[in-house]
């Protein structure tokens, strides 16, 4: 399976990077196999061929690599699913990484979102609420922002103009005038990865690590609205400063201040066991049956209720793998008695990213058994209340020095 997935690069090779970290419904010593083997293709699947990719750059730059860069290393740091990256020096001295993407990759993806269309008649079956056309709009957007390495420099900058200087959030500066549709040019990161971090720290580090990433994601979201739609353990990384450094900008969703708030009411909502009022919030987002059928919204609460379980009570709640799955079972499994139900409801574009919560950031905090108040860190970080941690305090300052705002 590593083999197949990682020589077939894009939407197949993603799925085999989900599947090296995301806990699935498997017994325990299948789901260790599953991460022990797959965890290759989060950042050293089979590279493409050295003459392959001096290509691009030279199709990319219109020179090849030795003259556009003072030195070109052929040996890849990491390969992905769209591309691989390599470390390079500009003329100035400056080391830095470019990630080159595969030729041919952008055109079997976009086979690949053709032939998903295929399957809209089997989707509406199996969930004859779900509105498909806005769906795979939404679907195919991500990707072509995902395919356009000059569209992903954007994101990344915006990402590191609004961490530039923050104490334990890093992300790497983009080098714009080096970004090419196909090359992304960044600088470059001396730290561990994650399989790394994990066989080095300590408790207490990772710990620090996993409350790190949770104010990351939401962070991002309720205070720039941003979310980066790509949360896997090949996009982090660890410095000696013990800062987390995030990476790969791909997959990234803006989102408009109006939905950011739904978000954020429905939060409130979930937590406080309002089922009236969350109802009414999940039909004015697009959630529930538009022929007005009705839905258990007792049982739709506790499902809600469920996944969001880390930031429902005022206590230390920790993440686990069990937890991942859990969550993952409720969506997939007619055991879990939720598949009936959730197959009445629609999923609203603007939420499809954020499934990956669901999918990825579980499971990452899980491998950390990340352990919090999530209660108050998401009171801080969605009503700008009182720093819940050591970490919220420590950031407190850079945050309200900030001059962007949501």
């Amino acid at each position: 399976m590593l083999e197949l997935l990682g020589s077939m690069k894009g939407a197949a090779m993603k799925i085999g990077q989900l599947a090296s970290f995301v806990d699935l419904d498997l017994p325990p010593d299948a789901q260790a196999a599953y991460h022990d083997v797959l965890a290759d293709l989060r950042d050293s699947a089979p590279p493409a061929d050295p003459d392959t990719i001096r290509q691009v750059v030279t199709e990319q730059f219109g020179a090849p690599a030795h003259e556009v860069f003072a030195h070109w290393g052929d040996a890849p740091l990491a390969s992905a699913s769209i591309g691989q990256v390599h470390r390079a020096t500009l003329v100035d001295g400056t080391q830095v990484v470019a990630k080159v993407q595969y030729p041919g990759v952008a055109e079997a993806i976009e086979s690949d979102l053709a032939n998903a269309e295929l399957f809209a008649p089997v989707a509406r079956m199996i969930s004859p609420n779900l509105r498909i056309g806005p769906l795979m709009d939404e679907l195919r957007d991500r990707m072509v922002d995902e395919l356009d390495y000059q569209r992903e420099a954007q994101y990344q900058a915006a990402f590191h103009e609004r961490y530039d200087g923050h104490p334990f959030i890093a992300v790497p500066k983009v080098f714009s005038e080096y970004c090419r549709p196909r090359i992304i040019v960044s600088e470059y990161v001396d730290a561990a990865n994650f399989d790394e971090m994990l066989r080095s720290s300590t408790e207490a580090q990772r710990q620090r690590y996993g409350e790190i990433i949770y104010r990351f994601v939401f962070g991002s979201l309720h205070r720039f609205r941003l979310f980066n739609g790509d949360p896997h353990p090949g996009n982090y990384l660890f410095d000696a400063a013990g800062r987390v450094v995030f990476l790969d900008f791909g997959s990234v969703k803006l989102f408009s201040s109006a939905t950011r708030d739904a978000i954020r009411r429905q939060l409130r909502a979930v937590r406080d066991g309002d089922v009236p009022r969350l109802m009414g919030l999940l039909d004015d987002a697009g959630f529930l049956p538009a022929n007005g059928a009705r839905v258990d919204a007792d049982a739709l609460t506790a499902w809600f209720r469920m996944f969001n379980r880390p930031i429902l009570e005022d206590r230390e709640w920790t993440y686990t793998p069990e937890f991942a799955r859990e969550v993952i079972r409720s969506t997939t499994d007619p055991r879990a008695g939720y598949l009936d139900l959730l197959r009445q409801l629609n999923l609203p574009p603007d939420y499809l990213l954020l499934n990956r919560i669901q999918w990825g950031v579980n499971s990452i905090l899980g491998r950390l058994s990340a352990t919090a108040n999530w209660y108050r860190i998401s009171d801080e970080l969605m009503d700008q209340g009182p720093s819940a941690t050591p970490l919220g305090a420590q950031e407190a300052p850079f945050i309200a020095a900030s001059t962007f705002r949501a």
